[in-house]
C-alpha cells in the first residue's frame, strides 16, 4: 500500500488551482478514476493485483481521522439545532432503508430475477440490505464539501451519516449470528436482544467520547507551561476514544464524533494559538491524505477481478431499491418533521437529500470482511457493493443547492442571540420546555459549573465582551501589518494569544484580576471599551449611500484605532512600571528608616 501513496500528490493540487474542474466533477471521483488507472496499470504489469484496501488499516487508521477531523471542527450550533431531524433520518430512515431493501432483494431472488448462482436466504439479503443502505461519512465530507452544499442539508446528510453508524453495526452483527446460528434457530428473544444492543451501543459510544472530551478539556487547563505537547494530548486522547469504543464493541464513530463536539469549546480556550493552529491543519492534512487512499484503493480494488463476480439482476435490483426507499423515506419523514420545525424543508431540500445518500468505503469494508464459507454470496456483494458506491459518488451530486459561503455580520449575530433568548423567555412564559428553553438551561449549567471545572481561571473569568474586544485589536493590527504598514514594528510589539489572556493583562495592565465579584469587571470593562473603542471625530463632505463605502475611510479607521490602543497600550505600560519602581523605592526607604 505504500508503494501507491505518493502516486496522488499532484492530481488534487492540480484540481484545487483549476476552478473549472471543481464546478464539473468532485475530487473523489477523480481519485476513483485515478486507482481504476492505477489498478489497471498494475494488473497488466503484474497480472495479479497487489495492493487492496485492507478493512482493518481502514477502520483503524484511515476512518478515525476523517470522523475526528469532522468531530472536532463540527458546527455544534448547527448540529444541535437540526438533531431532531438528523436522529429521525439515521434511525428510523436507515432501519426503513435496510429492512426494504433487504425483503425486496430477497422477493427478486424468489422471483428469479436474480440468478441462481447467488446462493443467499432471506438472512444474507437482510445482511446485504443493512450494510449497503447507510449513508457513508466519507462520502458525504469528499463530495458535499467540495461543492459547497448549502449548511442546512450538509448538516443533515452529514450528521445522518455519523450517527447511523450505530444502527449499522448492530444491524451487521445480529444478521452476521443469525446466519451464523441458522434462520431456524433464531427465536423471539433474540429480537429484543438486537433492540437493546443497539441502544448499548449508541448511548454507551457517546458515553465514552463524552467521557474523554471531559478528561481532555480537563488536561488542557494545566498545560500552560508546557504548550509544546497541547496538539499531542488532543490527538491522543480524541484517538483513544475512538479505540476505547472499538475495543468495547460501541459505536466508535460516535464516540470519536461527540468527543470532538464536546472538548472543542473548551480546548480551544485552554491551549496557546498557536496550538490551536497546529491542531487545526495537522487535522485537515491527515485527513486529506486519508481520503486520498481511500477512494484511490476502491477504484484499485474494483480492478481485480479475483475479489468479486458479477449478476446484472442484483446489482441492476440494488440500484433501483435504493434509490426509491430513499427517496420515499425522505419524503414521509420530511413530511413528519415539517410539522415541527420553524424552518420547514423544502422540496428540492428532499430531492437532495433522496439524491445524495451517498455510499462509500464503510459499505466496501463491511462487505470485504464477510466470511465467503458461511455468507456464500460474498463475491456477487462485493461487485455490487462497488457499482453502488461508483455510481453515487460520481452522479448523485449533481445539481445542488451551493452555499453562500459567508460569516454572518455582526448585525445578524445580535438578533440571533436577541431571539434565543426571546424565544426562552416565551417558552418560559407559555410554560413549555421546548427546545431553547433546554438550551437556556444548558448555558447556565455550562456558565456556572463546565467552565469553572473544564477552562482556566484566567480564561473563564473575562468576560466575552472583553474576548471580542480582544480578537478585534488583534485582527487589526495583524491586517495593519500585513498591508505593509509601519506603525510599529515586529521588535517593538509582540502581540499575544487570544486565549492567554493572563500573560496579556500582565504586559497592559489594562484588567487586574478582581475577587470582589462582577461589578468591577464590567466597570473596567466600560471604561476600556469607552476609552478605546473608535469615535468619529472628522467631518467628511462626501455623498452619503448605505450601499457604498469608500476603501480609504476603512482603512483610515482601522490604522486609526490601532495606533490609538497600542499608544494607550505603551503608555499604560510605562506608567505602570513607573509607578511600580517608584512604589518599590518607597518601601526600600521606609524599611531602611524603620
Amino acid at each position: 500500500m505504500t508503494s501507491n501513496q505518493s502516486a496522488p500528490t499532484p492530481l488534487p493540487t492540480v484540481f484545487h488551482f483549476s476552478q473549472r474542474v471543481t464546478t464539473v466533477v468532485p475530487e473523489s471521483c477523480l481519485l476513483i478514476l485515478l486507482g481504476l488507472v492505477l489498478g489497471g496499470v498494475v494488473l497488466i504489469a503484474s497480472k495479479k493485483q497487489l495492493y487492496q484496501l485492507d478493512p482493518g488499516l481502514f477502520f483503524l487508521f484511515l476512518l478515525p481521522t476523517i470522523v475526528g477531523d469532522a468531530g472536532y471542527f463540527m458546527p455544534s450550533r448547527l448540529f444541535f439545532d437540526n438533531l431532531g431531524a438528523i436522529l429521525m433520518y439515521a434511525v428510523v430512515g436507515t432501519l426503513w432503508n435496510a429492512f426494504c431493501t433487504g425483503f425486496c432483494l430477497y422477493g427478486m431472488k424468489l422471483a428469479g430475477v436474480i440468478d441462481e448462482k447467488v446462493e443467499g436466504g432471506m438472512m444474507e439479503f437482510l445482511l446485504f440490505g443493512a450494510l449497503i443502505s447507510a449513508v457513508d461519512p466519507v462520502a458525504v465530507l469528499a463530495v458535499f464539501e467540495e461543492v459547497h452544499v448549502n449548511e442546512t442539508l450538509f448538516i443533515i446528510v452529514f450528521g445522518e451519516s455519523l450517527l447511523n453508524d450505530a444502527v449499522t453495526v448492530v444491524l451487521y452483527k445480529v444478521y452476521i449470528s443469525f446466519v451464523e446460528v441458522g434462520p431456524g434457530n433464531v427465536q423471539t428473544a433474540d429480537y429484543f436482544k438486537g433492540v437493546a444492543s443497539f441502544l448499548i451501543v449508541s448511548i454507551g459510544g457517546t458515553m465514552v467520547g463524552l467521557i474523554f472530551a471531559v478528561i481532555l478539556a480537563f488536561i488542557t487547563r494545566f498545560t500552560k507551561r508546557v504548550r509544546i505537547i497541547e496538539p499531542l494530548f488532543v490527538f491522543l486522547l480524541v484517538y483513544l476514544a475512538y479505540l476505547t469504543a472499538e475495543l468495547f464493541s460501541l459505536s466508535a464513530i460516535l464516540s470519536m464524533t461527540f468527543c470532538g463536539i464536546g472538548t472543542k469549546k473548551y480546548v480551544e480556550a485552554n491551549i496557546s494559538q498557536k496550538s490551536r493552529t497546529t491542531v487545526k491543519y495537522t487535522m485537515k492534512t491527515l485527513a486529506s491524505i486519508a481520503e486520498t487512499i481511500i477512494f484511490i484503493f476502491l477504484g484499485i480494488s474494483a480492478v481485480d477481478k479475483s475479489k468479486w463476480a458479477w449478476d446484472t439482476g442484483l446489482i441492476s435490483c440494488t440500484l433501483i431499491f435504493i434509490f426509491v426507499f430513499r427517496a420515499l423515506g425522505v419524503v414521509g419523514q420530511t413530511w413528519v418533521l415539517n410539522w415541527f420545525r420553524l424552518v420547514p424543508l423544502e422540496k428540492i431540500d428532499q430531492v437532495v437529500m433522496s439524491y445524495g445518500g451517498l455510499r462509500g468505503a464503510v459499505a466496501f469494508a463491511l462487505v470485504v470482511l464477510l466470511d465467503g464459507k458461511q455468507v456464500k454470496a460474498k463475491d456477487y456483494f462485493v461487485a455490487t457493493t462497488i457499482v453502488v458506491v461508483f455510481f453515487t459518488v460520481m452522479f448523485q451530486w449533481l445539481k445542488v443547492p451551493r452555499s453562500t459561503n459567508r460569516k454572518p455580520t455582526l448585525n445578524e449575530e445580535i438578533h440571533e442571540r436577541a431571539f434565543d433568548h426571546i424565544l426562552a423567555a416565551v417558552e418560559d412564559i407559555a410554560g413549555l420546555n421546548g427546545y431553547h428553553h433546554w438550551r437556556d438551561k444548558w448555558e447556565q449549567f455550562d456558565k456556572n459549573y463546565l467552565s469553572k471545572l473544564l477552562m482556566r481561571k484566567s480564561v473563564y473569568h473575562k468576560g466575552e465582551l472583553w474576548e471580542v474586544y480582544q480578537k478585534i485589536n488583534i485582527r487589526d493590527a495583524i491586517s495593519v501589518i500585513d498591508q505593509g504598514g509601519n506603525v510599529l514594528t515586529s521588535a517593538r510589539l509582540s502581540l499575544p494569544s487570544m486565549a492567554s489572556r493572563t500573560s496579556f493583562s500582565d504586559v497592559t495592565n489594562v484588567i487586574d484580576p478582581v475577587s470582589g465579584g462582577k461589578l468591577e469587571e464590567e466597570t473596567e470593562t466600560h471604561h476600556l471599551l469607552t476609552g478605546n473603542l473608535y469615535k468619529p471625530r472628522r467631518r467628511y463632505h462626501a455623498h452619503y449611500s448605505r450601499h457604498f463605502m469608500t476603501m480609504g475611510d476603512k482603512e483610515r479607521q482601522d490604522r486609526e484605532v490601532f495606533q490609538r490602543n497600542m499608544r494607550s497600550r505603551l503608555e499604560s505600560f510605562k506608567s505602570t512600571r513607573y509607578k511600580g519602581k517608584t512604589r518599590h523605592k518607597k518601601e526600600r526607604s521606609q524599611k531602611k528608616a524603620r
